[in-house]
């Protein structure tokens, strides 16, 4: 039920949605052109505001194409860089100056020759792409649901099982980024987040809600979160951090976050059998300073492990910041999606089909 704060920020909601459908309104009648370009784009996103499990998805959609033999690029706003304007990432470049997520995407896939770019206008950085790397057969954009201007070939859908679309209000009363009639526009529906048990039972009526949204037949499909070993980095000062599979010893830890739904890699630790002593829990795509990691220091003792996510760890490689973190052992639980049931199957088939080599 919508709290009373909710009820009374209802009209400006309504003002807010009313204006992003007319917005799309002028998209989809063609009054706003929506660009295309020579390659498919697979466009992965959400209606709201917060994580849906963007990140994660984008990684499975590049390491399944690049199986399928694509040259696959990925192109992202680049959120909370200190940058303006399209730019293609490099070893010279930082969280800072393309931002974490996509900073992410090159420290996994730069070895694998995938591009990536950030733009606030996605057709720049589309148009960088491909200029700049003409061998790309696919580009996997990152959070460009509302971003109209670009027209992506599949629209992939994300919605969080514990706070799905159909029951949230748009913004400022709920935290969707437009109305709920937004889900038409999908090509697929994924509800993020799921227990790996989630029943078919329970799957039919979730799929049931979502497609009251959607267009007739768009596959509704279902994925949770696999968590990898930990990374143990080990940073000294002037020197780059190593990353290892290591086995740790459950007891107690501490957990230093930035991201919107820290919950799950949470509950995923205390499942193993971590005592979580302390949560430094700061808002999505938080700065770290020396001073949050010396503030941690204090509630550290020897033995202890110190977790945080792989995105959070691009924002701490920093000279000053690895010069703080030093004595103290960092480790990072890498996340991937598992698909339930036949929902990676599904997926695949709706891709673009591999590239035929030349002859």
């Amino acid at each position: 039920m919508p709290s009373v704060l909710a009820f009374l920020l209802l009209p400006f909601s309504w003002l807010y949605a009313g204006v992003l459908a007319a917005r799309n309104w002028l998209y989809d009648i063609g009054w706003k052109r929506a660009e295309t370009f020579a390659v498919p784009l697979l466009n992965v996103g959400n209606l709201r505001v917060g994580g849906t499990g963007k990140t994660p998805h984008v990684i499975w959609l590049v390491e399944e194409l690049l199986r399928q033999g694509h040259r696959p690029a990925i192109l992202s706003r680049g959120y909370g860089r200190q940058t303006k304007g399209p730019r293609l990432a490099s070893a010279q470049d930082s969280a800072a100056t393309v931002g974490d997520e996509p900073w992410q995407y090159f420290g996994l896939f730069a070895s694998q020759r995938v591009p990536v770019s950030v733009a606030e206008e996605r057709s720049l950085g589309a148009q960088l792409l491909l200029q700049q790397h003409p061998e790309i057969t696919v580009i996997v954009l990152d959070d460009a649901y509302q971003h109209r201007a670009v027209r992506p070939t599949l629209n992939i859908l994300l919605t969080e099982l514990a706070r799905p679309f159909y029951d949230d209000l748009v913004l400022p009363a709920g935290r969707l980024r437009e109305s709920r009639s937004g889900a038409k526009r999908a090509d697929v529906v994924i509800v993020t987040k799921c227990p790996p048990d989630l029943s078919e039972t329970a799957q039919h009526a979730i799929a049931a809600r979502v497609q009251c949204y959607t267009n007739p037949d768009v596959p509704v499909l279902f994925s949770a979160y696999a968590y990898a070993p930990p990374h143990a980095l080990h940073p000294e000062a002037g020197a780059e951090p190593v990353a290892q599979n290591v086995v740790l010893t459950p007891g107690s830890a501490l957990l230093l976050t930035g991201i919107a739904q820290p919950g799950p890699l949470r509950n995923e630790l205390e499942k193993q059998g971590f005592d979580i002593r302390r949560h430094a829990d700061f808002p999505d795509h938080y700065a770290f300073t020396p001073a949050d990691v010396a503030a941690l220091r204090m509630h550290w003792q020897p033995g202890w492990p110190i977790f945080t996510t792989e995105k959070d760890a691009t924002r701490l490689q920093s000279p000053e910041l690895r010069a703080a973190q030093v004595g103290l052992p960092f480790y990072t639980i890498p996340v991937r999606v598992a698909f339930l049931g036949s929902g990676s199957a599904a997926l695949r088939r709706l891709l673009p089909g591999a590239p035929v080599p030349n002859a």
